[in-house]
């Protein structure tokens, strides 16, 4: 095992989890160690009731996880809307593009061994529908996408790389895409992500080892799905501070992004989970505040985020 573990090691792996817990010394470009993001933020009304509680509390969003049902299902005057309220309120947003692979007319994803799979989207028709609707938004003023399928953020890159999209669009690696160690995280980085969303379930030892392989923020959920486990880990935040900063911490309760995200669902209870979030927040950094005062939470608005560009 050691003599595996040092040829791991030769490529930028750390050959096993870091129990050691070493402190992170990357920071975001302000020099800060974390963010705060919320998820599911679907309508311009949302976006609305979230800045609404942010100046209530006095408390920072940097980015939210927006139209999760698909931007597809958005109007030209509801996008038009939402992008000159983040604008304006100087936050990030990644836009979630359809359609996706629960959409279109596959039925492994919806089978029991189907279900193990990261989605992925299916055929060369389903990734110009995909950047297609990316391209919408890009007309829009959006600058950050999320992205689930490792083909279609090799392909993208390289669209960004050739002037084909705007040099300062980024994306969002997915919990969807389902990974979850630091030789994955290395290939995402590799391949274009501007930031990464790991599967929910990793121990500190295991966000520290992808720490130390990455230098792109992960995106670290403290409050996941019911559908997901349901777990809480508010009190984890001022050591995933520690040890995996940059870090997002990502606030996404509830019971499924299938039935919590889809266009039906009352605006109203949306709008009220949205100022939830913001309260949620306040309690994390009161916590890293308290048990972790060395960490530093980024301002409103600092200058690396893809806040939208309307004209």
């Amino acid at each position: 095992m050691k003599s595996i573990e040092s040829i791991i090691e030769k490529y930028g792996v750390p050959g096993r989890d870091l129990y050691g817990l070493p402190t992170s010394v990357k920071r975001f470009p302000d020099g800060c160690h974390y963010r705060i993001e919320v998820s599911g933020i679907e309508r311009p009304s949302t976006l609305r009731a979230l800045i609404d509680e942010m100046d209530k509390r006095d408390i920072p969003v940097h980015r939210v996880i927006s139209m999760v049902m698909g931007s597809t299902l958005l109007s030209d005057d509801e996008l038009k809307e939402f992008a000159e309220l983040a604008r304006d309120a100087k936050v990030e947003v990644i836009v979630t593009p359809g359609p996706r692979t629960i959409w279109d007319l596959g039925g492994q994803v919806r089978t029991i061994e189907g279900v193990l799979s990261g989605l992925r989207i299916r055929g060369s028709d389903n990734l110009r529908y995909t950047i297609a609707d990316i391209m919408r938004a890009i007309d829009f003023g959006f600058r950050g996408f999320l992205i689930m399928d490792e083909g279609l953020l090799w392909l993208l890159s390289k669209m960004r790389e050739d002037g084909e999209i705007p040099k300062d669009v980024v994306f969002k690696v997915s919990i969807f895409a389902g990974h979850g160690n630091p030789a994955g995280a290395k290939v995402l980085e590799m391949l274009g992500a501007n930031t990464f969303n790991p599967v929910g379930d990793l121990t500190l030892p295991m966000l520290a080892a992808i720490r130390s392989a990455i230098s792109i923020p992960i995106d670290v959920h403290v409050y996941l799905f019911d559908s997901f486990g349901g777990f809480v880990r508010f009190w984890e935040t001022p050591e995933i501070a520690r040890v995996a900063a940059p870090c997002y911490y990502k606030i996404e309760p509830g019971p499924s992004v299938s039935a919590l995200y889809k266009p039906w669902v009352n605006p109203e209870h949306l709008a009220f989970l949205a100022k939830e979030k913001v309260k949620y927040a306040e309690i994390i950094i009161s916590l890293i505040e308290k048990h972790y005062p060395e960490a530093k939470l980024s301002k409103v608005g600092p200058q690396d985020l893809a806040i939208p560009k309307p004209t």
